[in-house]
Formats: structure tokens, sequence, C-alpha cells
């Protein structure tokens, strides 16, 4: 008797694999598919935005009626036949000039006195850091009631040690932009939260070896901790010059208390009291577009605004890449 084997079915080939072009391509629509929320969002919030306010500052329009083409007259007119505008233009390059120097310096500054510190360090970084969750209308108003010339506690102490003339800070023109500087300088916590992770990350071989090399506080300073830090420095300058250059609640609500002009409503009639001091370029933006319905001339402005501002963080990044090139070289 013979015994039969069955032999199992045989198993289905596999399908031929996909030609590389097709796999790329399905590899491509994947991507996308995970990437569309946020192209969507980058399209529709930032490009088409930006696209439409250069389109409409070549027009005079209202934001109602339909708007006519005028060309370059806003430019001709904002660069040449606006005083105000250069008065506001002159304001934010102050504040960008003094504020981010500064805020970096103050930053930095507070940074390194606390990355020294042994005892209550977490009291002493959160003290600092607090301020910078203040919302800027309550900050304002705070800085405001705290400096005012007459009943102001800052302005009281002055006169107990013996200043009979102290500043009037934001109702005086000379002192209006040196009080929203300071104002600023409370604010930064943020930074200096990110200044100082840095320090603390600076590896401690660097500093025990230029110590054995002879190098002093200062030389080590000034050799291995800021070259060490030099990326989150270059952030701390490109955040604080488009800060500068975006400046407007401070400058706005500050006016607007200090004079007695603010509204429960927002509106007021003092922006940039006292003397235009205040007045931002966006603060003038702002009234261009909403207060006077000049929309056409604030997309300029809009425009000319955010040139700038990219203008000063490619030089600001190119610089830094080239001083690092030199560095490197040495």
């Amino acid at each position: 008797m013979t015994a039969t084997v069955e032999r199992a079915p045989a198993a289905s080939a596999a399908p031929p694999p996909l030609p590389r072009r097709r796999r790329r391509g399905r590899h491509r629509l994947v991507v996308l598919g995970f990437l569309a929320p946020a192209l969507l969002g980058f399209g529709l919030f930032f490009c088409y935005p930006l696209v439409a306010t250069v389109f409409f500052s070549f027009t005079r329009s209202d934001g109602l009626n339909p708007p006519e083409w005028v060309g370059l007259r806003n430019y001709v007119h904002l660069l040449t036949g606006d005083p105000v505008a250069r008065t506001a233009a002159y304001n934010t390059l102050w504040m960008v000039v003094v504020l981010t120097t500064l805020r970096v310096v103050f930053a930095l500054g507070t940074a390194s006195v606390l990355a020294r510190l042994r005892s209550g360090v977490g009291f002493f970084r959160t003290v600092f850091y607090l301020p910078a969750l203040a919302p800027p209308v309550a900050a304002t108003l705070a800085f405001v009631f705290l400096f005012n010339p007459g009943t102001g506690p800052v302005n009281a102490g002055l006169r107990a040690i013996g200043i009979d003339s102290p500043p009037g800070w934001f109702t005086d023109p000379a002192w209006a932009k040196p009080s929203l500087t300071l104002l600023m300088l409370w604010c930064s916590g943020e930074l200096m939260i990110i200044i100082l992770a840095a320090l603390l990350d600076v590896p401690t071989e660097l500093y025990e070896a230029a110590a054995l090399d002879g190098a002093g506080p200062w030389s080590r300073f000034r050799h291995v901790t800021l070259p060490s830090i030099a990326p989150v420095l270059l952030f701390g300058v490109v955040n604080s010059v488009i800060l500068s250059l975006q400046f407007f609640t401070q400058a706005v609500v500050g006016g607007s208390v200090a004079s007695g002009a603010a509204e429960v409503a927002g509106h007021s009639k003092n922006v940039g009291w006292p003397g235009n001091s205040t007045l931002t370029f966006p603060a003038w933006l702002y009234q261009q577009g909403f207060r006077y319905f000049n929309m056409g001339y604030a997309a300029a402005m809009c425009t000319l605004l955010f040139l700038v501002s990219f203008a000063c963080t490619v030089v600001l990044i190119r610089r830094m890449r080239s001083a690092a090139g030199t560095g490197e070289a040495r």
C-alpha cells in the first residue's frame, strides 16, 4: 500500500515592486498630506495678506469703495511729503538702537549674575521672569502710575533722597521714550531666561583651560562666554530689532493714559503724546488705516516696514556669519 503525500498549493506570487518614480510620487503625496494644514494656514494667513497689502499699497482705498490705482504716489508721499511719518520713523529708529542695545545688555548682565548664584536661584529666576508674563496694557498702566510726576512713588522716592526736580517721565517729551525703554527692560525676562540657559550650557572645561592659560575674568568672558553664546545673542538682537520696529501697544497706551485722554473703547486722540515723542511708525500706520481710513497709504507704510524688518534681519545674520567665519579662520 503506497502513501500519497499531498502538496501544499503554491504561494501566490508577490506583486512586482512599484517603479521608483511611482514610489517617490506616493512619498511626496504623503508628505504633502501631512503638511497640508500648515501650508494652507501659511498661504491663507501670510501669503495672501502680504500680496494683498502690496497690491493695495499702489491704490487709493478706504476699505469700503473699490480701490483706485495711483501707482507710486503713496510711497512718494510717505518718503517726501509726510512730516509726521518722518517723526514716527525717527522715534522708531531711536527705539531700535537704544532699546535693542539696552535690552540685550540688560538680559545678558542679569543672566550672568543669576548663573553665578549659589542659593535662592529658583526664587530670583522667577522674580526676574514674572514681569514678562504681565499683559502689555496692564504693565504700561502700572508704569504710568508708578512714574506719575506728581503722585507717583518713583518721584516721591527721588524727592526723599534730595532730588528736588525729578523727571517728568511720560509727561515730558525728553523722558517719554526713556520711560518706555525702562518698561521694556522690566519686561525682558523671556530673553534673560534664554540667555541664562545658554550660559549654563557653556562647557566648564573651556573656563578651566582658559584659567590655566592665565586668562582673567574679563578675558574668559570675552574669549569663552561670548563666542559660545553668540547664536543666542544674535537671536536676542534680531528679536529686539523686530520688537522695536513693531513697537505699538506700550507707546499708544502710555501716551494716551499719561495725557488723560484714554477711553474705555480704546480710542484716543492723543496718540504720540506728549508732542509726538511716543508716536512710533506702527502707531502712525494704525492711525492712517483705522482712524483716517487711508487704507492704501497704510498698506504702503506696512510694506515699507516689512521690507525694513526683513533687510535688518538679513544684514544681522550675514554679519554674524561673517564674524563667525573670521573667528574660525583665526
